[in-house]
């Protein structure tokens, strides 16, 4: 798809408001039908988002049809869960034994380590298209074609999101798009600029948001062919809520990848920065410089925190510049650790992929901490701070 200009969008979207040839996202007005008979646990935190957005984030037209679309498919998205798990029960029973789970920062490497895992047939991930929409529509199911749309939409509109994360329909995917249906979740914070909804789920309760997650995963398990293939989990959302992870997921397996955090603050920050820009004319960079360095500290003292208090849970650490040097070799012992065999057939897999990732150009994403107000002191005292946690 071509290059679409969002200044160009978002001017033919405000002429055609203005002159009534389209209806404006009456985002206000469908939050009283999208809360009603709905739980509080999930419908609170909606209103304090719907909000934020309107007070806080300064959206553009685009973002402003952006945001509406996205809540909206949310809440039809929950209902249709909610609709399944009273038709059929027995989904909530499946069992995830084992799972895997990919801990680390934004922009640690988690990614790459994701998705060389999901290179073995042995084990089983979640696709963007299910992160997506987990619970389809009644009829064929197109949701794969909706997100090859959604995906080239977005590429046409910031061709740079390609390079900061390259990603297709069927591919890997972190389970990002499962919080939304709880209206939680740094994927929101990182299109939006929405301090009070972030400020309310610093002491609201997330175990719901969890058991609800574990239920979306036990419906996309559900979903495919049977069988006891483990699950490979990773979102880093997990970093600030591992004592909930782990309290869904009891008998998990922690991969913790570690980066320098001047590479994390800043590849992070501009990854929020190429999500917000688009739907916001008023995305300031000191500002998404100084909230991701706020939130990777706060991610880094409480994985810390946890991983301290529970030794009992298996893990094991994976350094960035270690799996740059050597894949093959940390991929061995991550194996090791696994208490699995890495074939032959999987590490041809596993090259192929990174050949692929190679040829992607996501090398070509750019960043620096001074982009974002930021310097490197600042960023190691902070983050240095909240890794004086031992492990």
């Amino acid at each position: 798809m071509r290059f679409i200009s969002p200044d160009r969008l978002n001017a033919l979207l405000d002429s055609a408001w203005r002159r009534g040839l389209l209806p404006e996202p009456p985002m206000e007005r469908a939050l009283a039908g999208w809360c009603e008979g709905g739980d509080a646990r999930w419908t609170r935190p909606l209103r304090i988002l719907v909000d934020s957005l309107r007070g806080e984030a300064d959206l553009n037209p685009l973002g402003r049809t952006l945001a509406y679309g996205q809540l909206s498919r949310a809440v039809a998205a929950r209902g249709r869960a909610e609709r399944l798990w009273q038709r059929r029960p027995e989904i909530l029973e499946r069992r995830l034994e084992r799972p895997i789970v990919v801990l680390g920062q934004m922009r640690s490497g988690t990614t790459r380590i994701h998705r060389l895992l999901a290179c073995d047939r042995r084990f089983r991930f979640t696709r963007l298209f299910e992160t997506m929409t987990p619970v389809p529509r009644r009829g064929p199911d197109l949701r794969p074609t909706a997100a090859a749309a959604g995906i080239r939409f977005l590429h046409a509109l910031n061709p740079e999101l390609a390079a900061v994360h390259p990603t297709s329909a069927r591919a890997a995917e972190e389970e990002f798009g499962l919080f939304s249906l709880s209206f939680f979740g740094a994927q929101l914070e990182a299109q939006w600029r929405v301090p009070s909804f972030a400020a309310y789920w610093q002491s609201a309760d997330r175990a719901p948001v969890y058991a609800d997650f574990r239920r979306l995963m036990q419906t996309i398990a559900w979903s495919r062919a049977p069988g006891s293939a483990r699950w490979i989990l990773k979102a880093p959302q997990f970093m600030e809520d591992l004592d909930h992870l782990l309290a869904a997921f009891p008998d998990v397996r922690l991969i913790c990848l570690e980066r320098d955090p001047e590479q994390v603050v800043a590849s992070s920050a501009s990854l929020v920065w190429n999500q917000m820009k688009v739907q916001s004319d008023a995305a300031d960079r000191h500002w998404i410089g100084a909230e991701w360095l706020r939130k990777t500290a706060h991610r880094e003292a409480r994985a810390r925190q946890v991983r301290r208090l529970r030794p009992d849970v298996p893990q094991i650490d994976l350094r960035f510049e270690d799996v740059n040097r050597d894949w093959r070799g940390e991929m061995r012992r991550v194996y090791d650790f696994l208490g699995e065999p890495l074939t032959g057939e999987t590490e041809r897999r596993m090259a192929r992929y990174l050949a692929q990732a190679e040829r992607s150009g996501f090398r070509s994403h750019s960043y620096a901490l001074e982009d974002f107000g930021l310097d490197a002191r600042s960023v190691r005292e902070t983050i240095g701070r909240a890794a004086s946690f031992p492990l």
